[in-house]
C-alpha cells in the first residue's frame, strides 16, 4: 500500500516563500516589496492554476466529460517550470517577456506573458478571461533567468493539490497582502484593517443568493470575507452554485491590486473571481437600471483622490465633485436594489425584498462637509435609511493615515427617521493604535450584541433625521455624553474642528452686522 505524500507544513511553507523572496532581491530588476511581492504573486498564480486543472482534468475524465484546459501546452506551468533543470537563464526570460520565442518543447511560438495575454473565454466571464486580464496588468520586472528559475524551482514546492496546504498558504498569503499594504501605504493605498472587514460583514449579513458588491476592492478583503460569510451558508451543490456564480462581484481598475484580489479570492476557494479591471465610476448614474443593482455593497472606496473630467460628467450636475470618495458614495446609492420581488435567497424561490444595503467607510470630511457634498447627504436622508454611523477611534487605519474615520450603514428600506450613532472606544489603557497592535474583532463585541437590541447608552445615541437636515445635513454629531480629549486628537481633526469654528464664528459676525444695519 502506497503512503501518502508527507504534508507540507505551515513552517516548511514559510520557509519556501522566504527562500523564494530571499532570491529576488539579489535581482536588479527588482526594488524593494512593492516590485517582489506582485512577481511571486504571479508566479503562484500560475502554479496554483495549474494544479487545480490537473485535479479537474482527472475529475473530468472519471466522469467520463471532455475536459478543456485554461491554457494548453507548451504554456501550462508543468510544461516549462516543472523540471528544476528545464529552460532558463535568457532563455527563460525571452520565454516569459517576448512576443514571440523558443518554447520548451524546442518550437516557435508566441511568449509567455503575449500568449496568456491573448486568451478568450469559450462565452466571455470564464477563467481564460481572468488570466487574460490578470497579464495584461503584469510584468515580469526580473531581468536575470537563473534567479528566476531558482525562484520557480522553489514555487514548485508548493502543492496546491491539496486543502491543508492551501488553508495554510492563504493564511500566508494575507501576511504577504499586509506587508504589500504597508509598502503601498507610502503610495497612497489606505487598505481596511481585517477586524473592521469582518464587522462590516458581520453586521450586514449577506445572506446567500443576494449579490454581494465592492466597487473599489483593492486586494479584495470584503469580498474574501463575504464569501467565508456566505460559504457558512452552504448546504447543498446547487447552493455551492451560486455562491460560486453569482454573489460576488468586484471593480478594481489598479492592475497590481487587481491581479493580488486574483490571487486572494482563489487561495480562498473562489473559483472564477468576478472582478471588473476597468474604473468602477465610469458609467453614468442615469444608465444604471434595475439589472446592475445589487443587494450589498461593502467597500472603504478611495478619499481624498481626484477623477478626470470625463468621469464627473456621469454623474448628476449638481452632484459633480472631484472628490473620489463623494462620486463613490453617489454609485453605492444608485447601485443598491430597490424594493420589491427578489429573484431567489439561495431557495429558488422568489422573495419581496426591503432592497439593497450598504456599509461604507468614509472620512469625518464627508460627516461635516458642505455643498455638494451636503446634497448627496439629503438625498441619502431623505431617499435611503442611514441607520447606523459608527464612529472609529483614532489610528484604526495607522500607518497609512490619522483621518478619522466613521462607517456608514445604509438601505433602500425608505427615508431615514432617526441617524443611531455608535462610538467606538480604544481598548483600556490604549492611546491610539498602531502597526504592530492593529485593532481586533473582539473589540467589536459590545457593538455587535448593541446592534440588534438597541437603547441609548454612554457610547450609542440617536438624533432625528428632520433635526439633521434642519442642521445642512451635518453629520458630525460628537457624543453627547462623551468626554472630548483634544490631546489624542490627530493634527487632521484638530484642523477640522478649528476650521469649522472659524466659518461658525463669520456666519454669526455677518448675522451681527446685518441686525445692526437693519436697527440703523
Amino acid at each position: 500500500m502506497k503512503s501518502k505524500p508527507p504534508m507540507t507544513t505551515a513552517q516548511q511553507l514559510g520557509s519556501l516563500i522566504k527562500s523564494a523572496r530571499d532570491i529576488m532581491r539579489k535581482d536588479k530588476g527588482l526594488n524593494g516589496d512593492l516590485d517582489r511581492l506582485p512577481m511571486l504573486t504571479w508566479i503562484l498564480f500560475l502554479k496554483f492554476l495549474d494544479d487545480l486543472e490537473q485535479i479537474r482534468e482527472t475529475d473530468m475524465k472519471l466522469a467520463g466529460k471532455r475536459f478543456r484546459p485554461a491554457i494548453e501546452a507548451p504554456y501550462r506551468w508543468r510544461d516549462w517550470s516543472a523540471k528544476p533543470d528545464g529552460i532558463t537563464g535568457d532563455e527563460l526570460i525571452k520565454f516569459v517577456n517576448n512576443d514571440e520565442a523558443i518554447g520548451p518543447d524546442g518550437k516557435k511560438g508566441p511568449g509567455l506573458f503575449a500568449y496568456l495575454r491573448s486568451l478568450q473565454g469559450a462565452n466571455g466571464g470564464d477563467r481564460r478571461d481572468v488570466i487574460a486580464t490578470v497579464f495584461r496588468g503584469t510584468i515580469n520586472r526580473m531581468i536575470n533567468g537563473y534567479l528566476l528559475r531558482d525562484v520557480v524551482n522553489k514555487v514548485q514546492g508548493i502543492h496546491f493539490s491539496s486543502s491543508d496546504e492551501i488553508h495554510t498558504l492563504g493564511h500566508l498569503y494575507e501576511s504577504m497582502l499586509k506587508e504589500m499594504r504597508d509598502a503601498a501605504g507610502d503610495s497612497g493605498e489606505f487598505y481596511t484593517p481585517r477586524a473592521v472587514v469582518r464587522f462590516m460583514v458581520a453586521v450586514t449579513d449577506p445572506r446567500l443568493g443576494e449579490t454581494v458588491l465592492d466597487p473599489a476592492c483593492g486586494t479584495g478583503g470584503f469580498l474574501v470575507e463575504a464569501f467565508a460569510h456566505l460559504e457558512k451558508q452552504c448546504r447543498t451543490v446547487q447552493q455551492r452554485e451560486i455562491l460560486q456564480t453569482r454573489s460576488l462581484w468586484g471593480g478594481e481598475a489598479k492592475p497590481l491590486p487587481y491581479l493580488l484580489a486574483q490571487m486572494n479570492l482563489l487561495l480562498h476557494g473562489l473559483e472564477t473571481p468576478q472582478i471588473d479591471p476597468l474604473n468602477s465610476l465610469r458609467v453614468p448614474l442615469k444608465e444604471i437600471g434595475d439589472k446592475e443593482r445589487v443587494d450589498v455593497i461593502l467597500t472603504n472606496p478611495p478619499f481624498g483622490g481626484e477623477e478626470e473630467r470625463g468621469i464627473l460628467s456621469n454623474f448628476p450636475e449638481d452632484k459633480q465633485t472631484s472628490e473620489t470618495a463623494l462620486l463613490f458614495l453617489q454609485l453605492i446609492m444608485r447601485k443598491l436594489r430597490r424594493p420589491g420581488a427578489h429573484p431567489g435567497m439561495g431557495d429558488g424561490k422568489s422573495q419581496i425584498s426591503k432592497g439593497g444595503r450598504a456599509g461604507v467607510v468614509v472620512p469625518n470630511g464627508t460627516l461635516f462637509g458642505d455643498g455638494v457634498c451636503a446634497r448627496i447627504k439629503e438625498e441619502l436622508l431623505k431617499d435611503f435609511n442611514l441607520h447606523t454611523i459608527v464612529r472609529l477611534p483614532n489610528g484604526v487605519f495607522a500607518p497609512y493615515t490619522s483621518i478619522p474615520t466613521n462607517l456608514m450603514f445604509f438601505d433602500r428600506s425608505g427615508p431615514t427617521k432617526d441617524v443611531w450613532y455608535y462610538e467606538q472606544p480604544l481598548p483600556d489603557g490604549r492611546k491610539n493604535y498602531t502597526k504592530t497592535q492593529p485593532i481586533q474583532f473582539e473589540e467589536f463585541a459590545d457593538c455587535i450584541a448593541w446592534w440588534k437590541k438597541r437603547k441609548e447608552n454612554d457610547r450609542a445615541w440617536k438624533v432625528p433625521a428632520a433635526e439633521i437636515l434642519k442642521n445642512g445635513c451635518n453629520l458630525d454629531i460628537k457624543n453627547p455624553r462623551g468626554k472630548v480629549d483634544f490631546e489624542h486628537f490627530p493634527p487632521e481633526q484638530l484642523a477640522d474642528d478649528i476650521l469649522k469654528k472659524e466659518l461658525r464664528i463669520t456666519e454669526i459676525i455677518g448675522e451681527i452686522k446685518s441686525l445692526l444695519k437693519g436697527s440703523a
